[in-house]
């Protein structure tokens, strides 16, 4: 198992960037909008905006963040960790499911603020080192941005299980909406109780996929979370796994949140949403 490096160091003042952010998104940027965080259950909370999803995973020794959102709103994940009564420092790591801007935009600010380790699959470590255009990479030609430069990034592999503290994160290669897919499963547990919880990268992407070998690696990476333990859906897209309404109105409660036909019902929605047909 890789353990995460402990990072230590002074935490930098927040009020600037979180006024910049907010001048940044403007209005009509909804899911830039910020939105108060909470517990989804155990030790999971939501700490992103209203439209892109930042989920933090707790432990006694460490935490771990899946996705960022974009750079605008790099501050609001940072000041909703703290309001939760979090130590920036206490991030060790942070989980990538997609290099693209809206989903590690922010991970520089993020990184700087806390010190974390970035941790990406291999194609994703590729384009977090460079601006530059990648063929293997259907998005690419559409005005996303550039993706975020870091100057140090960690690659995982295909059920690589990466620890902090008691927190046991594992690494399901899901390309197809993005070469670099990763989605990231793990289990959110209230004392003893737990939750099998699943973090899928945006499949819904790979519609800009027009051949077979396109199709057949996002039909690959849609079984794998079919078939994978999973009571608890998060997504980048907070809508695309029923949207947070539902989530805060669970109230943290076991029963309200479990769902064991979570990922199954996903892959449907995904394969219709793409042309698939049923599977």
């Amino acid at each position: 198992m890789i353990r995460f490096r402990q990072v230590a160091g002074p935490v930098a003042a927040i009020a600037l960037l979180l006024a910049a952010g907010a001048a940044a998104a403007g209005g009509a940027e909804d899911a830039k909008q910020p939105r108060k965080p909470f517990k989804i259950y155990g030790n999971t909370y939501y700490v992103g905006s209203a439209g892109y999803s930042a989920v933090l995973v707790t432990s006694d020794y460490g935490y771990v963040l899946i996705d960022t959102g974009p750079k605008e709103i790099a501050a609001q994940v940072a000041a909703n960790i703290q309001q939760l009564g979090l130590q920036l420092n206490e991030l060790k790591a942070i989980l990538v499911s997609d290099a693209r801007p809206e989903h590690a935009g922010g991970i520089p600010e993020l990184q700087k603020l806390s010190g974390a380790q970035v941790y990406t699959a291999r194609a994703g470590e590729q384009k977090l080192h460079s601006d530059k255009p990648f063929k293997d990479d259907p998005r690419e030609g559409a005005k996303m941005g550039a993706y975020p430069l870091i100057p140090q990034v960690w690659v995982v592999q295909d059920d690589q299980l990466l620890g902090v503290g008691n927190v046991r994160a594992r690494a399901i290669e899901t390309p197809g909406g993005a070469p670099e897919g990763m989605s990231w499963s793990w289990d959110a547990c209230e004392g003893s109780k737990c939750l099998p919880a699943i973090y899928a990268a945006d499949l819904e992407d790979g519609k800009g996929h027009k051949d077979s070998g396109a199709r057949k690696s996002i039909e690959a990476s849609l079984a794998k979370l079919e078939a994978a333990p999973c009571e608890l859906l998060l997504t980048p897209r907070p809508e695309d796994s029923g949207g947070l309404a539902r989530l805060e109105q669970a109230g943290g409660k076991e029963d309200a949140l479990r769902n064991p036909g979570a990922c199954k019902a996903y892959v449907q929605q995904v394969r219709q949403k793409l042309g698939m047909g049923g599977g």
